[in-house]
Order: C-alpha cells, then structure tokens, then sequence
C-alpha cells in the first residue's frame, strides 16, 4: 500500500472519538458535552477530536508515534530532511527559521516586500536587517521579487551575511527566477530562508512553477491552509539542508509554540498533507478546465481586466482582476461582497481571487460565481485607464536609519502625513491584508512612501499599526537629516 495513502494522526483522533471516552482531562468542553447550548448542533462532533496529549495520541513537541509518522510521510511528499508541524501558523515557522540562523548584531539580507511575521523575527533577533528592494510590475502595480543583480551586490558589500530571507511567490502569485538566486547565495554558503507561504501546493508541477524547494531553498514555510485543505493557523516547516542547525529549529519551535497544541488542526495537516500526496494528473486536467471556464467569463467583462502573468508562468490557483473602470480595487471588492462574493485582498487597482485546488469532478459554484460577477459588473462603463507615472524605487539595498535599540529610548512626537517625508518612522504601518509593512520603524519616510500611503488612505485600504492615520499624523522620531 502507498504509504501516503495513510493519514497516521486523523485516524488515531477517530479511534479515540470511537471508544467513546469519559473525560477527566482537559480542555474543558469534556469530548464536546460541555458546551453553550447556542453552539451544540455546529461544534459537538468537532469538539470530539479537539483532544491532548492522551496515550496513542503523541506529543507535538517529542512526537514519537503518530504525530512523527505524519511529519515524517510529509517530509517524504516535500523530499526534505525534516517536516514539522506549525499549529501557529507561518509566522511561527518564519520566526523560528531567523532565530534559528542569525543573533543579536549579525547581519541578514531581506526582501523589503515581506511579510511582518519577517520583521518581527529579525527584531527578536537583534539581528541588522539589510533591505533589497523588489522590482516593480507596471501592468500589475504591484511589486514583485528581487533580480539576482541585487543580491549579488548585496552579497559582496556584506559577505558576512548570516543568511537571505525571500518570499516566493508573492501574493499575487507572481515568481522570480529563485533559481539563480539560491545557486548565487550558496557559492558563499549563505543559507536561504524561503516565505513560500501560498506556495503549499506547487509540487503539483506544471502549469504551477516549481517550488522554492524543488529550486534549493534551505528552509521552506508553507501555509498549508492558505491553498490546501487544511484549518486556518495550520503551516508546515521544512528542513532542506545540512546549513540549517535542526536542534536549534527544534528548539525554537518548543519555545514559539503552544504547550497545548490543537489537535483538530494537526489532523487537519495531516489530512492535507494526503490530500495533496494523492493528487493525480486528472485532477490537474479538471482542475485547470475549471479555471479557464471562470478566467473566460471574468474576460468578456469589459470593466475589469484578468491579468496574466508575464514571462514566468505565475500560480494558476490566484486570479487577479484590474478595474477598467471608475472603481477601485477596494470599491470592485465591496461590490462583490454586497452579492456575497468574499475575495482574498483588493488594493487601489486590483482584486485578488484564491481558487480551490479542486480534485476531478469536485463541484464548486465557479461558474455561478462568474455569472454573478457578470450580471453586477455589465452595467458599468468601461473607463480608459490613465497611466500615471508611478514612483517607484527597485534594485535599492537599504538599512534603518535608527535600529530597534536605539529608537526604545528616544522622543517621538506626531507629525501630518503631508510634511512626514525626510523624517524616521517611529511605528511599523502595515496595510491588511496582505500583512507587507508599508513603513517600518526606525526607517527614512520618503517621498514615494508618502504618496503610497496617502493613495491607499484615499482608497479605502485597512491598516494595522498608524494609530493616528484617522487624523492625518504619523508618529516620528524627534531628529532631523
């Protein structure tokens, strides 16, 4: 029998639930008996697997049964060295990959389009972030990967750098040639961490690009529940070389993670982890029929555009609509949301879709989504868009101006937007989703970080951090340049 056909952990957790055990453990619920009255048609049977630490079940931080036959067949599926379950998510993985690689002072190159859970990590570190910054897509107006270029420039003005940080692909599904990167870095043995957090699902193959570890990456994180069929906070960690100490991983996994890991989200990776294991060419034959059926339909649309990817081939499963008209991007997603249609993210220009990695003859109501967005949107008049010049900066390498340490200790005072630029930032402003900090804390304002910001104020965007953006103000350092 294929031994990925097993699913080791959810088929203990059902053989649990089917000795129809008396609880005198935790969590509270007891099984799923103890529970509000409002909640017990939806939440009894879930709550039946949503167990602990029980003989036969295993331990998540010295898995030895189960938990271990299910990372282990995992690594197998991935072809890496080690697999570990994250139970917290990607930013789990992503701070315990930095910590793992780097210590206070040393110094790690970092695509400046990353996720927060990025930063954050490097300032638990200590560590001295070097910013490379991403090039940029006109068409799509969005930013994209770093070029071998500068990180070959990077690599030779810091030769000592403890490792690189890259996200692949980017939300938007869009890839860069990692390759090339990975190989560059590797001649100076710097170990590559890899954000391939929407990328669980691109073993697949073809017409997906490769995967960050099919390419070399040294360390991968996967958010198993962003394209595959696992609960939300289930993400995988995968070891991929002998560059990366695994004692010091294992160690910062046991620190960062919960002692009372779900069980109900491990089963899950597990189950997803099979799911992908036993996807199959006709699968992928339905699977890609069923998505050029719903890009055709948004095609004929004359109000919106369906992008495609330029020169690499981008991830099938995202679908990227671009207003053609008076709308935003957060207008045409509230829009959409009126009629019931929930989409990952918007910005000023474009809507993003997350598809479903569906298996042959799986029903999901794309084409009744396609009708839908057809009937709201046919009324709206096509819009000849203006393009503006976009102020932009690629292939620029870059550090704080002030470092975490030393801002602790000084003044900060409140400053309008508009007279911001020139000045430190003394508060990270991220826009959400997609969670990429716009400003970061300790870093020069300049003019085209203002402009982005004010653009995606007047847009309608959702931010985290910038407590006094509802008044115009961002909070600075008190020194001048």
């Amino acid at each position: 029998m294929n031994k990925q056909s097993r699913i080791p952990l959810y088929e203990a957790l059902i053989h649990y639930k089917n000795t129809d055990p008396i609880s005198f453990h935790v969590p509270g619920h007891k099984s799923g008996v103890v529970l509000n009255k409002q909640s017990q048609n939806i939440f009894r049977e879930l709550l039946k697997l949503d167990a602990t630490e029980l003989s036969g079940l295993d331990d998540l931080h010295s898995p030895e049964g189960v938990i271990k036959e299910a990372e282990e067949l995992l690594a197998a599926l991935y072809q890496v060295k080690k697999s570990f379950f994250l139970v917290n998510g990607s930013t789990v993985g992503n701070i315990a990959m930095i910590l793992s690689v780097c210590e206070k002072d040393d110094v790690i190159l970092v695509q400046r389009n990353c996720h927060k859970s990025v930063l954050n990590a490097i300032k638990l570190a200590k560590a001295r972030p070097i910013f490379l910054e991403p090039e940029y897509n006109p068409e799509w107006k969005t930013s994209t990967g770093v070029s071998k270029e500068i990180v070959e420039k990077a690599i030779s003005l810091y030769p000592n750098a403890k490792a690189i940080v890259l996200t692949y692909p980017n939300y938007y599904g869009l890839v860069y040639d990692l390759k090339s990167i990975i190989d560059l870095a590797h001649l100076k043995n710097i170990p590559v961490l890899v954000d391939e957090a929407h990328g669980p699902h691109l073993i697949i193959g073809e017409p997906f690009p490769a995967s960050a570890i099919q390419l070399g990456a040294d360390m991968v994180v996967h958010s198993a529940h962003k394209t595959l069929p696992a609960m939300t906070m289930g993400s995988y960690l995968h070891i991929n070389s002998e560059r990366v100490n695994l004692d010091k991983v294992k160690d910062y996994l046991q620190m960062l993670q919960s002692s009372s890991p779900s069980y109900v989200i491990m089963a899950s990776l597990d189950l997803a982890r099979n799911y992908l294991a036993t996807y199959y060419e006709n699968d992928l034959v339905y699977l890609k029929q069923e998505i050029s059926k719903f890009k055709k339909e948004l095609a004929a649309i004359q109000s919106i555009k369906v992008l495609e990817y330029p020169d690499l081939p981008g991830d099938t499963l995202k679908v990227t609509i671009q207003s053609r008209s008076k709308l935003s991007g957060f207008e045409l997603q509230k829009r959409l949301e009126d009629i019931g249609i929930y989409t990952e993210l918007a910005d000023p220009y474009n809507v993003l879709f997350i598809l479903p990695l569906l298996k042959d003859n799986q029903e999901y109501p794309l084409e009744k989504a396609g009708k839908k967005i057809k009937e709201l949107l046919e009324e709206i008049p096509y819009y000849p868009v203006e393009e503006e010049a976009t102020l932009v900066s690629t292939g620029k390498i870059s550090e704080l101006a002030i470092s975490h340490d030393k801002l602790s200790n000084m003044e900060k005072r409140l400053l309008p937007i508009s007279e911001a630029a020139g000045q430190v930032c003394a508060e990270t402003i991220i826009p959400y989703p997609p969670g990429i900090p716009l400003l970061l804390m300790g870093e020069l304002i300049t003019e085209e970080k203002v402009k982005q910001l004010t653009q995606l104020m007047n847009a309608g965007a959702r931010f985290q951090g910038g407590s006094f953006l509802n008044r115009n103000q961002i909070k600075i350092v008190r020194v001048s340049f």
